[in-house]
């Protein structure tokens, strides 16, 4: 522990640190939490190492967090709300910094950890998954009038999916480096096929439809905190892919990942659809939140964004195959082109279902 003590003296803490271990299962950084004892009893930190190889600016991604953060520890003070559990406090370092860099040129940031809170990896009910749409569709109401335009944009065109389409997936196609074209043609000619829908939501935003919002842009189930007591959702965590964005990109994410009946690197497509009624307690719940800071257009696209997002993350999989997987990690020499088929075959069975989806949003109130 002798380490990573003299990472702790950096920060903020208060109290007498009484033990420090890593935590979670993250795969991007390295995460510490470190119990510090006080008159009132126990307090939890999480420190964590960034991993600078994947957020290559760090100034920019801790400027957009602690920006995000202050603005929501306002919003929950403004309803009632609990600001130490219902939004992550991040702590300055001694000097007031947003992180300390040490002499390795390694860099360290920290929060206070969610008391009495849990998270979950898998969507095993429609009842958890409605309370994950909660807590995203919170973080929209909460952030609806912030200046989104202000945020740093951390990862270029991140959901520009014509951009990925045009600069990434066709050069892959084109080039071919890995050799591995035709094992895939189909998937290639599917991808073809939808071009168009590469540009809606961006012409809809270039035509002033779409208003530009903050956007988590991992709205994964682990990234919502939990009442270790009551089950209810507290607060959105890992801010670190915050930027500005389309809610609708939120959305149709969480949608991808959670209402699939299977997992996305499952072999067998015909075991892949889209879940509906996991997709109905989702929208609710989000909606519940959200619904009254979103336009018409937004809530018109909402079904859409499901598709396209899904789209998207498959024309990524295979763009990585053929690229001889320089992205994704992977288990074995196909799992990319697996994964491609998987979210392929998910966005077919949305494509069947779209007009069933898009009557589940209007019904929502």
């Amino acid at each position: 522990m002798e380490n990573i003590k003299c990472i702790l003296d950096q920060f903020k803490f208060t109290g007498k640190l009484e033990d420090c271990r890593t935590f979670g299962s993250g795969h991007i950084n390295t995460t510490y939490i470190a119990t510090y004892s006080n008159k009132d009893g126990v307090r939890y930190y999480v420190v964590q190492k960034v991993n600078t190889n994947v957020f290559k600016n760090i100034d920019d991604l801790m400027d957009n967090v602690f920006a995000v953060t202050s603005y929501l520890r306002e919003r929950i003070k403004e309803n009632g709300g609990d600001v130490n559990r219902e939004t992550l406090h991040y702590i300055k370092t001694v000097d007031g910094d947003k992180y300390f860099r040490d002499e390795n040129g390694d860099c360290y940031r920290a929060y206070r950890f969610v008391d009495r809170s849990k998270s979950c990896d898998s969507v095993d009910s429609a009842e958890i998954f409605e309370k994950s749409g909660v807590a995203f569709g919170r973080f929209q109401r909460y952030l609806a009038d912030f200046p989104a335009q202000t945020l740093k944009e951390t990862i270029p065109n991140f959901h520009n999916t014509i951009w990925r389409y045009e600069n990434e997936f066709l050069p892959a196609v084109k080039n071919n480096i890995s050799g591995r074209a035709d094992t895939c043609k189909e998937e290639i000619e599917f991808i073809k096929a939808r071009r168009e829908d590469c540009k809606k939501l961006v012409d809809l935003t270039e035509e002033g439809m779409l208003p530009i919002r903050v956007t988590h842009n991992d709205t994964k189930l682990n990234n919502v905190m939990f009442d270790e007591d009551t089950d209810d959702a507290i607060c959105v965590i890992d801010l670190d892919t915050v930027m500005p964005g389309l809610a609708l990109y939120d959305f149709g994410d969480s949608i991808r990942f959670g209402a699939n009946t299977c997992a996305e690197d499952e072999k067998d497509t015909g075991k892949v659809k889209i879940n509906l009624e996991y997709f109905e307690a989702y929208a609710k719940g989000f909606l519940s939140e959200a619904g009254e800071s979103f336009n018409q257009c937004e809530i018109d696209n909402l079904a859409f964004s499901a598709k396209l997002m899904t789209f998207e993350c498959a024309m990524r999989f295979l763009t990585d195959y053929l690229n001889g997987d320089t992205y994704f990690k992977t288990g074995y020499a196909e799992h990319n082109l697996v994964r491609a088929r998987n979210q392929i075959a998910l966005v077919a069975d949305m494509e069947k279902h779209m007009e069933e989806m898009e009557k589940i949003i209007k019904s929502i109130k």
